[in-house]
């Protein structure tokens, strides 16, 4: 096991399960950390005793739902601390990233990329069962977030991501500051102002199938906010 891919969830008991074997199932070089935030439908307890049976799937338990960013910054961190793995994944619990596009990813950066971005908009990306109002969001959001801090990618939001961890460990993770989803643009930011070499390989994102969507406005308006924050900081 070389690639460790990291499953935030809250109230993901439909899914955990079947989103840690579906990644299991792409190979022995994959394994799993699920990251649950105190989730009250039980998912920590179904991911422990997954972890039980399973031995490349290990759980990070937090105490509260305190947002999509402090999770990954906190399994990152200790994934950097630990060592032991080559590459780190991060991805969602609920299918619309599909573990099958996994040995892609992990194939681009092979191939020479620090960091592979699973792209819904390069050529031969896309999105599935979103309705008009979602994809102009979407659209939006990226366009806004390219236009003022310059990122030179097609999907700043994306959640799909592949990292080398010597690469990884050339950011400040304590410098980033934001919680929601806003955390997925900020942290391609830093990424490329510290010199990561980004490439984006084409996905299909899917809506979820089971469950219900974390996004909200209040996050969407706190992406906003980081964005012009970032650009008017000039970090």
């Amino acid at each position: 096991m070389d690639c460790l891919v990291l499953i935030p969830t809250y109230n993901e008991a439909e899914n955990v399960e079947a989103i840690a074997r579906a990644v299991l199932g792409q190979g022995e070089r994959f394994g799993v950390l699920i990251i649950d935030d105190n989730s009250p439908d039980g998912t920590g307890r179904l991911a422990d005793e997954l972890a039980l049976v399973e031995t490349r799937v290990r759980v990070l338990h937090r105490p509260a739902k305190r947002g999509l960013g402090p999770a990954y910054l906190q399994a990152l961190g200790q994934v950097l601390g630990e060592g032991g793995v080559e590459y780190v994944v991060t991805m969602d619990a609920d299918f619309s990233h599909d573990p099958g596009d996994l040995p892609r990813l992990l194939a681009a950066a092979e191939a020479g990329a620090d960091w592979v971005i699973g792209s819904r908009y390069c050529p031969g990306g896309g999105v599935r069962n979103w309705g008009l109002g979602r994809r102009l969001i979407s659209r939006l959001g990226g366009g806004y977030a390219r236009l003022l801090l310059g990122l030179e990618v097609a999907d700043p939001t994306a959640g799909f991501n592949l990292i080398r961890l010597q690469a990884l460990a050339r950011l400040n993770l304590a410098a980033i500051r934001s919680n929601g989803y806003g955390y997925l643009i900020e942290f391609k930011h830093r990424g490329i102002r510290a010199g990561l070499n980004l490439t984006e390989v084409p996905i299909v994102f899917t809506e979820r199938r089971v469950g219900q969507s974390k996004m909200s406005f209040r996050i969407a308006l706190e992406a906003f906010t980081l964005v012009l924050r970032l650009a008017l900081d000039g970090r």
